[in-house]
Formats: C-alpha cells, structure tokens, sequence
C-alpha cells in the first residue's frame, strides 16, 4: 500500500480539510485529492464525503482509519530502525480553539533545541488511542481525569489558565468591568462544538446555572465568534490571550470566583524516549516561572474532578 496515498487520507480527515491538509504535506490540493483517489480506487471502497464545508468519514473510512495511522507509524519505525536515527519526540495537542500552541511554545523555549515533532488530536480521547497505539509520545490539551484510565498512561497538571466572558456587545452585562460567573446565568452559553467533547464548559455550566446553551459545528474562532454577535443574549468563555479586539462583542474578566481552565501533559509511563524527561522538565521550569499553577481556594473555580488533582500537584 502507498504510504503517500494513506498519509494524504490521515493528514485530510485530521484537518478536516484538503486545502489545509495539502498545505500541511507541502503538497498541492489536487495531488493531495489525486491520492486519496487513488487509494479508494485500490481499495474498492469510498473513504471520505467531500462537501463544501469540508470532508467526513464514510464507515469504510472511520474502520480504515486507526489501522491507516499505526501503518504509517510503523513505517516511520521502520524507517528509523534501518538509518539508525533518533527520532523526535512526537507530541500532540488538542483544545484548539483555546491555542494550546501558546503554552507549548512557552515550554519549548526553555530548551530549543529539543527536537519535537507536534501534531493535532481531535480530542483527548484521540490522543490517547495514539498513546496507547504508541503514534505519539505524548499529548497536552485538557486532561479530565474520567478520560485516561488504566494504569499505563501517566498525566501531569501544568497550567491552570483563567478564561474570561466573551460577550455580545449588546449584551445587558456588556459595560461592566468584571463578572462573577452566576450572573451569567440569564445568558445563552455558546458552545463550539458537540457538549459532550466539552465537559469543562459543561461543567461550568452546570456550576452557575447556565441553562441556556447553545452547540454548533467546530469551525474555529470566527465562526464562534459570529454566532456570539447573532444573539444579544449569547456569551461563551475563553482564555484571555485568545480573543483579543473583536467587533461586534466585548471580552470582561470572570471573578468570584475566577474560572480556571486545567492544561496537562498525558504520556505512557513506560515510553522509554530518551528526549521524554527533558520535556516534562520544561513544562515544569516554564510553569514555575510564569506561576502557572497558583491555585486560590474559594477565589477560583476548577470543574470539581480538577481541582481534587491539584494539592498532588503543587
């Protein structure tokens, strides 16, 4: 089986996109379309629904899709094995919408010369079926403690990050300066995507009374941000680094308690990458220096599952 043709198909469904998958091969969308092709001819079968927002799984596809990655993974073993090469430490991040990427270059710049090869995961739940198919080294995103069982995978706490309110700028809370999170209760809470990949925002609805909610299709920060300015009630929750300047809504700081949003690192306990150690070390170094994990008790506010995870960790 052509491994080009089967990397265009995983690099397609992982960014939901050709254009952006061919971007990310460095390849041209027809060669990448021209692949996929190719290898549904071989097949027999049709693999991906092309549409105009972008491409989904037929059942053939979603069955040929984790076979399909650890192909390609263990031909990047194979590959490395017969050059003698000390491969990168793959690392994989998921949480897009609230950039992951910041904390992670934060780290990295404390040891730059460490060689690590980043990736994206839909969710938790897809990096860690790469864990433990040994795909990738290590993944940081959202680690609630419900989604990592058994006794192989380890994670670490190493941000907690507050989010503040992101509203309508016609929202009757829209003049003030700071928000206790209760007083959002009126509001409608704007998901940007299916509630049950969202338990933090569930959480946190579920923690103020929050009834209203609203989910949608993940189609990143802009589309989130214009369904927010379609409703003079509607708000949603992001870190403060996220959003910035925005016509059409107003970002207030959340107070009283302060909403906290946990960022970990989730690897196997017996990876044996010799470049393992000295990550985790970053992490901890850059946490350290920027005060990541400064907890107040009563003045902020982690999903409950959380914070009984950070005293272990401090």
């Amino acid at each position: 089986m052509d491994q080009a043709q089967v990397r265009a198909f995983v690099a397609a469904v992982d960014a939901g996109h050709f254009g952006r998958a061919a971007a990310a091969l460095s390849i041209s969308q027809q060669a990448l379309s021209k692949r996929i092709a190719r290898l549904e001819a071989e097949l027999g079968v049709r693999l991906l629904n092309r549409g105009v927002g972008g491409v989904t799984l037929t059942a053939a596809g979603s069955r040929f899709l984790d076979p399909a990655r650890r192909l390609l993974a263990a031909g990047e073993a194979a590959a490395a094995a017969a050059r003698q090469e000390e491969r990168p430490l793959r690392l994989d991040t998921w949480g897009h919408l609230f950039l992951p990427v910041r904390t992670v270059r934060a780290a990295l710049r404390l040891v730059p010369d460490l060689p690590v090869e980043p990736g994206q995961a839909r969710d938790l739940a897809a990096a860690v079926s790469a864990l433990v198919r040994e795909e990738i080294d290590a993944g940081f995103g959202r680690v609630h403690p419900e989604g990592v069982t058994g006794d192989r995978l380890v994670h670490r706490l190493v941000r907690l990050e507050p989010v503040d309110a992101v509203l309508n700028a016609d929202h009757e809370l829209a003049s003030r300066h700071a928000l206790p999170p209760a007083e959002l209760s009126g509001g409608t809470l704007v998901f940007p995507a299916a509630g049950e990949r969202l338990d933090f925002l569930t959480r946190f609805a579920d923690a103020f009374g929050i009834t209203a909610r609203s989910y949608g299709a993940n189609l990143g920060l802009r589309h989130l941000l214009d369904r927010v300015r379609a409703d003079r009630r509607a708000f949603t929750v992001l870190p403060a680094e996220v959003t910035g300047p925005a016509a059409g809504v107003v970002t207030i700081p959340l107070a009283d308690p302060v909403p906290l949003y946990a960022w970990s690192l989730v690897w196997r306990g017996d990876d044996q990458h010799p470049l393992l150690p000295a990550l985790l070390d970053a992490f901890a170094a850059a946490g350290r220096d920027a005060r990541w994990l400064e907890y107040r008790p009563g003045a902020d506010w982690l999903p409950g599952p959380d914070a009984t995870t950070v005293p272990t960790v401090l």
